[in-house]
């Protein structure tokens, strides 16, 4: 996924504030849905974030335009854990890992095989 970096992205520096890598990554994995037609959620089921392991190794900064890249790189019955890499001119400046679980009811579930085929193209 593509985006620009906004005015509202940056702390008073210009540079992108680092809560925001976190909150590009939500997107692209919103984005993986929406690109089927779909919505990331319902009423009844969705993706929670577990675990997160980031690191940060360069900065952004306003108008840069970045690259979200995600894969899934592992899935159980009702957990995932999928990597994503931000960059900036094809240089890595963020990676991260997520431990999603999913919830069906508040509960976590069998992650549904139709929704395993969406992550994992």
């Amino acid at each position: 996924m593509r985006l620009r970096v906004y005015y509202e992205d940056t702390d008073c520096g210009d540079m992108v504030y680092h809560s925001n890598y976190l909150n590009y990554c939500e997107r692209a994995r919103s984005e993986l849905f929406f690109q089927k037609g779909l919505l990331p959620h319902s009423n009844t089921h969705f993706f929670v974030v577990k675990e997160c392991k980031a690191n940060w190794i360069k900065s952004a900064k306003f108008a840069d335009i970045l690259d979200v890249k995600t894969e899934l790189i592992e899935k159980k019955a009702a957990s995932i854990i999928m990597k994503q890499d931000i960059l900036k001119d094809e240089e890595l400046i963020f990676s991260a890992e997520f431990k999603l679980v999913f919830l069906k009811n508040g509960k976590p579930s069998k992650i549904p095989s139709e929704i395993f085929e969406i992550l994992e193209k």
